[in-house]
This record gives C-alpha cells, structure tokens and sequence, in this order.
C-alpha cells in the first residue's frame, strides 16, 4: 500500500533518513515499502540495507517531477526496472530538459500517473495506473473511466513525515528551497496535511468501500522484486579481453619494473612481487591495477608528472609498475595495509596531478573505458550546526547583522521566539543532505553501463556525477579511483620546463634515490630553507625540521606525519622530538609497544602502527583492526561496530595480562589520532614530492620561485614568494611591455613579472598588447594607444604600474599627462589600422618631479606588495636584534623589528584566542613569535605590515623563537602624493573659514 515514499533525499522537502523511514514502518507493522524520492536514486542502496536488515521488502522507484509539478511516480518492478527509470532520469537530468508528460513505454516499469494528469493523453497501457489519495474526488474518476480498468486504479498517498514536527521541518525545508520567508510559502508549496505515516490499518479503513484499490496496490507490490547483490564487485572486469591475459599483462609489467628499481637478483624484492601477485589475483583487482597503470602511461605521454600516494603507495608492484615513487622494501611497508582478504572495504588508489592537467586526465578516462561506463562520485552536502543556523534564520527573516551574529557564536544568542524555533529545529537538520556536490576526485569505472546502480547528473562544471556518495559506492562492490590536482606538482612540472628553457638543462624529476642521498639538498633540509617547497614551507613544518635537525628521508616521512593534528594534539609530537634527540632515554608505556614501534621511538604517528597495535598488542583482527583504522580516519560510520571493538580491545588487553593503565594509555593513543593521521606510505609519497621540490630549489632556486609564482599555490602570497626568489639572487622586475608576458617569467637573474599581477587590468588588454607586440614591438606609449584599445582607465593603470619605463625617458607625472592627451584626442578602431604612419607627437611640459617612494605605494596598490625591501618604507630607524643574533640571547628580553608574513590564530586551553606569527626581518630572514592570550588582548594584530616587537627568546631543541609580550605596529612614511591633496583639502577649509569670518 506504501506507493510513494520519500526520505530525505528528496532534497530540501523529505524529513527521514532511509534508516529511520524503514524503522517507522516497523512500528506500523508494513511490510513491503517503496521509497520513490524525488528525482534521484540517492537513497535506494541505504533504503534497501536498512529493510533487508528489519526484514521489510523493498521496492525501489522514483517520483518525477518538473519543479513543483508532479509527472508520475515509476516503479522497478525488478533490477532491469530499475535500470530502465535510471536511464530515462538520466537523460533528462543532463539535458536539464522537462521530463514529459507521459512516461516512456517501459517494459519492466510500472508508471502511476495521478488522476489530474490523465486529460493529457487518451488511454494507459498495460503497466499504467492511476493513483488515487484519500482525498481524491471520486468524480475524477468517473470522468475517465473509459480510459481506465478497475484493475487500473492504485492507492498513491505520498508519506513525508511522522508527526507534527516532521510537517514543520518540512515547510521550513521548502522555504528555504525557495530561498524565501516561511511566511511567505504558499500551500501550493508543500504537502497537504495529510500526508503523514499511516497505519495499513487506517488506509484499509480510508478505502473500506473501495477494497479494489488496495488490492491493486498490494498486486503491484507483490510483483517488485529488488534482488541485489551488494558483495559481487561492480568495476570493469578485464583491462585486457579476459582474467588470464590481465594477469600476464601485470606480471610481465612488474617484473619488468623489479629489474629496473632493484636490478635482476634481489630476492626480498622478487619474493615481495610474488606474493603481492597472488593476493592480487586471488581478490581480482589485476584490472584496476593495469587501469591505474594507463591512465599513468597516458599522462606520461603527454609530459604530465604524477604522484601516486595513499595505501596504493604500500604496494611494491605498484612501485615496479611506477604507479608510485615509494620504495616499500626501504620504508618497511606492508601491503595488506593496501589489499587484504580480511579487508573489510576495496582500495584506492590517489594519483595527484597538476591543476591545470587533471582535467584533461579525466577526460581521456571518459573516454577510454566509455561514458555510460564511467562517472565522478558525488558527496552529500549536508546542514551543519553553523550553516543550519544561518539557513533557518534567513527563513525567520533574520536582519543580515543578527544572522551573523548568530552563526558567529550560538551561545550568546538572546533566548527570544526566532532563535528558540532555530535552535529547535537545526537539530533536526543536522545532517540531512542539502545539495549533491562532488568528491574531490572519485571516479568509478563499471563494467556494466552505470544506470544499473545510479542515475547521473551534471554539475555547473565538470563531468557526469553519480547519485550517491564513496560509503555507498563501497558498500554496492565498487572500488574508486581518486585523480586529485594540487598545485605543488604544477610547480615542479614548470620548474622542470623553465630549467630547460632558461638554463638548456633536461632535469629527470623521477631520480628520487638520487635526490635523497645528495649532500646540498641533504644541506637545503638542514637548513630548513624550504619556502615554496610542497608540504614542508609552513611555518609550524619549518619549525618541526628545525627542531628534528632533519636531513634525510626517513625522518622527513615522519615528520610528514607527526605534524598532523591528531598526534600532535595528543602530545606526541613532542614527545617524539625528545626521543628523536635522545633514542636510548625513554621507557616505552609496555615492552610490546616497543617492539612494534622501534623505528618511531615507541610513539604511535601513522595509521600503520594503529593496525600493528590492534593486532599484535590487543589480539583484534586484522578485518577488526581495518574498521578501527576507517573509524579513525573518519571514513567508517558503523558506531555500533566501533563500539563492539573497543570492547574487545579492552577485553583482549585484560585476556593478555596488561595492566588497566597500560591498555587505557594505549587506548588514548589510538583515540588521539582522530581524523588526522597518515598512512605512511601517504607520508612517503609526499616526503617523495617534498624531495623534488628540494632538488629544485637548492640547484636552480630562481626557475623554481617562477614556478610557484606562477601556479598561485603555496602557503604564502605571491609577495613572500617573490621576496623568496630575491633572496636567492634574482633582479626582480615590475611588468614591462617590452618584456613581460601574462605569466611571470625568467630571462638569466632577471625575473619579469607578469601582466596578471597588476590588479583591475582587464585580461583582453593583455591578450591584445602580447598579439601586437608579437608582430611589431612598440616604439612608444603613443604606439601603444593606437594599435591596443585600452581605454584611459587601462592606460593609467598601465603607467602607474611602470610599464611603459622601457620605452619612454619620462616620469610616470609627465606619462599620465600625456595619456590624457592621446586617448581624448585619437578614437581607436578595433582591427582597423592606420592608413599612414603617423608622426609621434612630442610632450612639451614642465619637469613634473617624482619620489621613489611613490613608486612603492603604486606598486601596493596595484601590485599587493612594494618590489623593494618593505623595511625602506619605514617612517623610523629599524630598532632592536636580527633573527641571526635570537640564539645568542635565550632567555632574555629583546626587541626586534619585523614584516608580517602571516599568523595563526588557535584557541588556548582555557578557551581564549592566542597566535603564532611568521615575520621577515632586515636581514630578509624569518623568525617565529608566540602571543600567550594574556599579550593578545594588550596587543592584538592589527593587519599587514610592520610591527615592534618585544618578548623573551626562547630556544627549544636548537629552535629560537619570541614570546611577544608587547608588540606595536609601526608606521610607514606618508605616500607625498596623498600629504598634498591633505594640505589642499586643508586649506580649503581654512580659506572656507576665513570667508565666514569675514
């Protein structure tokens, strides 16, 4: 009898998740449900674990609509139905077309039209119906009873909600769906009333005079079946034509690899591919690795550069087939961390790829394995606390500064009606799904066509999405492919392409070995010289290399995790800096630990030495140790089970004889890590990375701060980085129009700076400047007003700027006087040129004389930073000590004068706010400071600049720092410019004044 079914899913207008609809339909004793959501299939796999696990029979469909307008309702009569609706939804949702009126001719679909739509066509076929409700007006019927067989008609009530809170939740979803007050929804706008959860009871008594119409509901039902097999594997089978070739195809690459990373006679290695090998093919996943493999090879060909990393990087045959760059046999890895039988949810492999790559990355997959074959995982955006706030006060009508207000800090909100009802009813919201967004980079390949599991839709941009989220993707049987961008692989590809331009050298930035082992980059690490360097430039990263005095691999792998949250939050980061430095002067919390965890000092920093701990300390599993692990990692959301094993944990702990404290300790560690913690082969990729990134700035510093200028990523603002590039020798050059390009660029030790860095310059007055100037070069700025059409706003950004500098023996006073005169005077015609060559006219003006400070306030402004040292543009002398002299002064109390680079602010143990700060001083070297929420309040940060700062160094594990106890900004000299429009104002005033007097 339950037709029409809606959870949540139904976006912004369902009130259920799957599981609690199905537990509603417990309490009311149904037994068989469909769950028909309104354009989409979101919820069916979770709908249906949840029935099978309550013993309810599902039956799957959905409810079409085009925006308000109810179309039909389509059921899957069984998994080819399903299919059926999957397909059809599909088409419509990417074309963003109406669906039509009448539904196509399904052959394992049952269509229920409501009785209203019935005047649009002139008879039903054979699996059409007609759905009535209880309040439907018999007359409709009569009126087309000949179009309609008594077995025809169907009992189509829509259930939204439960309870009278349910039916509030719901209004308040709609308004804001309609982005609009609740006052202003209209009826038409949401259910009737009735539409609520009934009893099969109370329908059998709504129809007790129509049985029919129940029993043609209960036939109907009876005939939908929804048999899935969520354990078969749902990727493509074969990369090749069948198993027995994918598995000769692998071999062949791998061992062709072992050859190459580790020679022809290493026995770990080859007994490590050998099993690997049969794993691999006793779990079927020969496939996914020779897919993974082509995709590689095709970015390779296209000159791309990659990083494989997450648990992949555990496997050596990945490594042999370069999938990855991590040695497994040198990092101690395990490869059941990657694959395992026991291993409760399939792999995945990460591959990075450059921003501006990917997408061509993901394109060639589309069209590689097929496009009904393959799609990018969604991700469920759901109303959180702060954003259910914000969203219901909008629909409370909320003035914007209350809102604020209220989102900023719930619990100083005033108890009044609004903010009651908000609090109320965010609760409620939590959770529920708002919009489908896309994972980062999930991507499924099917073997059979997609529509047998999802319908698909397209984003705003990008590629065709799925219905449902990774966890549901795991669950049915599939594994995913992560392609991720990041900027940092942008800069070594650059880097790599500007080295060979500027220099004539071929760099090959896959020697890692090499790398790892070179002493001026073992040097560059020590030194913690690492601005612009991926994963290990931040300041708090910088600290953590000072303070380990790393300067090879492996403790950079470790550090890579040990600056995670989740260890360093549960103090072992110090802890694990203290052993660093004194390896024989600690006791392990239990001997076992110890053993486990020889090669971190007995301190738990990957999600490795979680399973390690799980299954050789406390006896669990390694299936229980892997759902401990995805909890951990916040990728597992059985709470039920997690909690079953932490009571095994302490059971076995007590069963082994450890002593209550010692599992408790060891239980607190492993709850520390929370969502935060690496794998390690994870930390090993990206320690992999961090090396290229090294190599290149300790050999060609300057091509490699192009680059990161260039792809906008990084830690700090594009200033720091072009300070950075200074510092290592370069002449740093504003953009010039004879010289730059719309990207920065490098000429020997000169560094041009691109068109792109001069804010409110409009991209087609660069385009068009570099395309003349690529055909004849300017002579002049006249040259350029009439060949490039600028406009006057353009030409003085252009001046200010200084790019005319090349060209013209002329201050920029004397330029902007004469760009006035040129472009009032001359009426340019896009593509049309000069008949004659005109003669230049000649500027006849007095000396207009110009500060050089007026150039850095140009360059702030239009820039975001001046090109000299900022330290110039103080108003006083530079007081106090260098960053070089903190050593030589522990534990005293200095003065030091310094540029802000950037701070963090973090929240103090007693709940009040504190920062730590990153400045640049005369010398052009970086020092860190500490302000304790007591100082923070006296002297707060007041924005970029320069600031006076006093407090006391402190030196830990050869790492100085300052503890601000007080701190001053201090002021820069006046831009000349702006002291004469002040003494005119001013005078002005005065003469006003004295005009009134008189």
């Amino acid at each position: 009898m339950y037709l029409n079914v809606h959870s949540y899913f139904s976006l912004r207008y369902g009130t259920l998740s799957p599981e609690n609809l199905v537990n509603q339909a417990v309490t009311l004793g149904i037994q068989t449900l469909a769950l028909t959501d309104i354009n989409t299939v979101s919820g069916v796999f979770q709908f249906v674990k949840c029935c099978r696990a309550a013993e309810i029979q599902p039956v799957v469909g959905v409810e079409f609509r085009n925006r308000q307008q109810l179309a039909y309702v389509c059921i899957a009569r069984n998994l080819d139905g399903f299919a059926e609706i999957n397909r059809f939804l599909t088409q419509y949702l990417l074309s963003k077309k109406d669906f039509p009126l009448r539904a196509p001719d399904f052959q394992q679909v049952s269509v229920i039209y409501p009785i209203e739509n019935l005047d649009h066509f002139t008879d039903l076929g054979s699996q059409e119906y007609v759905g009535v409700q209880a309040v439907t007006n018999t007359s409709q019927l009569w009126r087309h009873g000949h179009k309609i067989k008594p077995h025809q008609v169907v009992l189509l009530q829509p259930m939204t909600y439960v309870d009278k809170i349910g039916f509030n939740l719901h209004k308040l979803l709609r308004a804001i769906d309609h982005n609009c007050l609740l006052s202003r929804l209209t009826e038409y706008e949401t259910v009737l009333p009735n539409e609520f959860f009934r009893s099969p009871t109370e329908l059998e008594a709504v129809f007790r005079d129509w049985p029919e119409v129940i029993n043609n509901t209960q036939n109907l039902l009876a005939n939908c079946t929804f048999d899935f097999d969520f354990s078969m594997p749902k990727n493509r089978k074969f990369y090749t034509l069948s198993k027995h070739d994918d598995l000769n195809l692998l071999r062949k690459l791998a061992e062709e690899g072992m050859r190459d990373r580790y020679g022809s006679d290493h026995a770990e290695a080859r007994r490590r591919v050998d099993n690997e090998l049969k794993t691999i093919e006793e779990l079927n996943f020969s496939s996914y690795f020779l897919i993974t493999w082509d995709i590689i090879r095709y970015a390779h060909s296209r000159g791309y550069h990659h990083v494989g990393r997450g648990s992949g990087a555990n496997s050596i045959v990945a490594y042999c087939m370069r999938i990855t760059d991590v040695d497994p046999i040198a990092l101690d890895l395990y490869f059941e961390r990657f694959i395992n039988p026991e291993r409760t949810s399939p792999p995945d492999f990460d591959i990075d790829f450059s921003w501006d790559e990917r997408d061509d990355i993901i394109d060639y997959i589309f069209k590689m394995y097929g496009r009904h074959h393959v799609c990018m995982v969604a991700n469920y955006v759901t109303f959180q606390d702060r954003a259910a706030y914000r969203e219901l006060g909008k629909v409370f009508g909320l003035p914007k500064s209350e809102l604020d207000e209220l989102v900023a800090n719930p619990q100083a909100a005033p108890p009044n009606e609004y903010n009651k009802y908000i609090f109320r009813y965010a609760k409620e919201l939590e959770h529920f799904p708002n919009y489908l967004g896309i994972h980062a980079g999930g991507i499924l390949i099917s073997e059979t066509p997609l529509y047998q599991y999802t319908a698909l839709e397209l984003p705003p941009k990008g590629f065709p999405i799925c219905q449902f989220d990774m966890h549901v993707a795991e669950d049915i049987g599939f594994a995913k492919w992560d392609i991720l961008s990041q900027r940092g692989l942008g800069h070594i590809k650059e880097a790599v392409d500007l080295v060979r331009k500027n220099r004539q050298i071929q760099i090959d930035i896959h020697r890692i070995q090499d790398f790892v082992k070179d002493e001026k980059v073992r040097r560059q690490l020590q030194s913690h010289e690492t601005m612009g360097c991926f994963y290990i430039e931040s300041p708090a990263m910088r600290q953590l290399i000072w303070k380990l005095q790393c300067a090879d691999y492996l403790t950079l792998v470790a550090a890579s995790s040990v600056i995670r949250p989740g260890v360093a939050s549960s103090g072992m980061m110090s802890e694990y800096i203290r052993r660093h430095h004194n390896p024989a002067n600690y006791i392990a919390v239990h001997p076992k630990m110890q053993e486990l965890m020889e090669e971190t000092y007995g301190v738990m920093i990957y999600q490795e030495d979680v399973i390690k701990v799980a299954h050789h300390f406390a006896g669990l599993t390694l299936a229980e140790a892997d759902i401990l692990r995805r909890a951990m990692s916040g990728k597992y959301r059985g709470k039920p089970q997690f909690a079953r094993i932490e009571g095994r944990f302490f059971e076995n702990c007590k069963a082994m004889g450890y002593p209550d404290a010692v599992a408790r300790e060891v239980w607190r560690q492993i709850q520390s890590f929370g969502g935060y913690s690496f794998s390690k082969a994870h930390s090993a990729s990206f320690a992999v990375e961090s090396y290229q990134s090294l190599f290149l700035k300790t050999y060609y510093p300057l091509e490699f701060m192009v680059a990161v200028i260039n792809n906008f990523g990084g830690f700090y603002g594009t200033e720091f980085y072009v300070n950075e590039a200074r510092r290592w020798g370069a002449r740093i050059e504003a953009p010039d129009i004879q010289h730059s390009d719309y990207l920065t660029r490098i000429e020997g030790q000169v560094i041009w700076l691109g068109f792109i860095h001069i804010k409110s310059l409009e991209k087609h007055v660069v385009q068009e400047l570099i395309l003349q100037r690529n055909q004849q070069r300017f002579t002049s700025m006249e040259d350029f007003t009439r060949r490039v059409p600028a406009g006057l706003e353009q030409l003085i950004i252009l001046i200010r700027t200084g790019v005319f500098r090349s060209l013209e023996n002329h201050t920029k006073k004397e330029l902007l006087w004469h760009a006035h005169a040129l472009v009032n005077n001359y009426v340019h015609h896009e593509g049309v040129t000069d008949l004659f060559e005109l003669e230049q006219s000649q500027l006849a003006l007095p000396p207009l004389w110009q500060e050089a400070i007026e150039d850095r306030y140009d360059e702030i402004e239009l820039l975001g930073f001046p090109l000299l040292t900022p330290f110039g543009l103080l108003a006083d002398e530079i007081q106090g000590i260098t960053a070089r002299q903190l050593p030589q002064h522990e534990g005293h109390i200095v003065t030091l004068t310094g540029y802000l680079i950037t701070s963090k602010r973090i929240t103090a143990k007693n709940g009040r706010p504190m920062v730590f700060g990153y400045f640049l001083d005369v010398e052009n070297h970086y020092f860190d400071t500490t302000h304790f929420p007591q100082s923070l309040e006296k002297y707060p940060y007041r924005g970029a600049g320069m600031y006076l700062l006093e407090g006391k160094v402190v030196v830990e594990f050869g790492f100085p720092s300052i503890e601000v106890r007080k701190m001053e900004k201090l002021p820069f000299k006046p831009d000349p410019r702006l002291e004469g429009i002040t003494q005119r104002i001013e005078f002005k005033k005065l003469r006003h004044n004295q005009q009134l007097l008189e």
